[in-house]
């Protein structure tokens, strides 16, 4: 029985986790699949529960964190390097900027048969000063040398990977989208939407939008608050759930109070609703009437994908494989990445047609199932896999 090593960059809440534990339990029993990663950060919801879901072991990583730190970085890759040689596994399957580095690593120096790589996004630009994104590319452009494969989730990433930053030649990429149990979206829709409504005491003729994710620069909510206090001037039934956490809950609180927002934990109705993290995301969507991302760099954005699987239009910033994700005016409306404005007026558009709501809503649900659902996913890595081993 072949041996997959997976690797994660951390067990926190988002499309890197999902990817790992469905692929796990899913190309079992073909496959024996270890499944280790690093430890979330502060603010950051545990995701533990998406492989335990699953009947999937995982084995955490302590000195694994997100940031660049040269002394845990080292013990870390020592840890996979011990794994590795206890584990000899045939293929190492590595997950994300962290992972893909200390993995490949330590695959290379124990002599690993094939080594792929999969990128959750990017962060080549938006996250760091030019010097260090030109750093980064570099280190990468290095470490696919020494990748059997390299996977690429969405059209525009894959050319990103091929063309824009020349990271590995176009041979050496494969296209695999993310995949997910869509099903569990389609399921006690009224039964939730009614819990969720009750629970955060929206009424019948309020509108309610969610952007859901962690609370960091990258991600831009500053821009969602600024667009939605212009659209309640025009749709004052508007009313917005920020659906995570993190360091910037504090200062987007702040900024809710000085663009006029009133804002609750949901014990009391106000115009912006922190939830903190909910790990039932099924039941939320159920409850809202459309989503919105403001990010300013995306990978496959997983709550645009989630949101249309539950019917339901979304709102996004054209960045990364957004289009990939959404087609602008038949499943959702994509605003340019720092519009306040054009951000505000598609939240008013949305917030008075419901029929539009619907109409985009059902050709979402519709595009996606085929797409992003894990069966695809499983099939396609099973392929790449055989033909890597053998």
């Amino acid at each position: 029985m072949p041996r997959i090593l997976r690797i994660i960059n951390r067990f926190n809440l988002g499309g890197p986790t999902y990817n790992a534990a469905y692929l796990s339990r899913y190309l079992a029993p073909e496959f024996e699949t270890l499944l280790i990663g690093g430890v979330p950060q502060p603010g950051e919801a545990h995701s533990g529960f998406i492989p335990e879901s699953l009947g999937v072991p995982y084995t955490e990583i302590p000195s694994m964190g997100r940031a660049l730190h040269p002394l845990h970085d080292l013990e870390s890759c020592r840890a996979i390097l011990r794994i590795i040689r206890e584990f000899r596994p045939d293929v190492v399957h590595t997950h994300a900027s962290k992972a893909g580095a200390l993995g490949r690593l330590a695959a290379r120096a124990a002599g690993v048969p094939a080594i792929v790589h999969t990128f959750h996004g990017h962060v080549f630009e938006g996250y760091f000063s030019p010097w260090k994104s030109r750093l980064i590319c570099s280190a990468e452009r290095y470490l696919a040398r020494y990748s059997h494969a390299i996977i690429a989730i969405s059209d525009r990433q894959r050319d990103d990977l091929i063309r824009r930053f020349a990271i590995a030649p176009e041979a050496k990429v494969r296209l695999i989208p993310l995949g997910f149990d869509l099903d569990r979206f389609t399921t006690d829709k009224e039964t939730h939407r009614a819990a969720f409504r009750m629970r955060y005491h929206l009424q019948p003729h309020e509108c309610a939008v969610g952007i859901i994710g962690r609370l960091a620069p990258v991600k831009d909510h500053d821009l969602f608050l600024r667009a939605l206090a212009g659209a309640r001037k025009q749709a004052p039934h508007l009313r917005a759930f920020i659906i995570g956490d993190g360091a910037l809950r504090i200062p987007l609180m702040a900024l809710c109070s000085q663009l006029g927002l009133t804002t609750s934990d949901g014990s009391h109705p106000a115009d912006v609703v922190f939830t903190s993290w909910i790990e039932n995301i099924p039941p939320v969507l159920h409850g809202l009437d459309m989503v919105a991302l403001s990010s300013l760099n995306e990978g496959t954005p997983v709550s645009l994908i989630e949101a249309q699987a539950a019917a339901l239009p979304v709102i996004s910033t054209d960045v990364g494989g957004v289009r990939d994700v959404v087609t602008d005016g038949v499943t959702g409306l994509i605003t340019p990445p720092g519009s306040a404005a054009a951000m505000t007026d598609a939240l008013v558009c949305l917030a008075g047609d419901p029929m539009l709501r619907a109409e985009l809503g059902q050709a979402g649900q519709a595009f996606v199932f085929p797409r992003y659902h894990y069966q695809r996913l499983v099939a396609d890595t099973r392929e790449l896999y055989l033909r890597l081993i053998s």
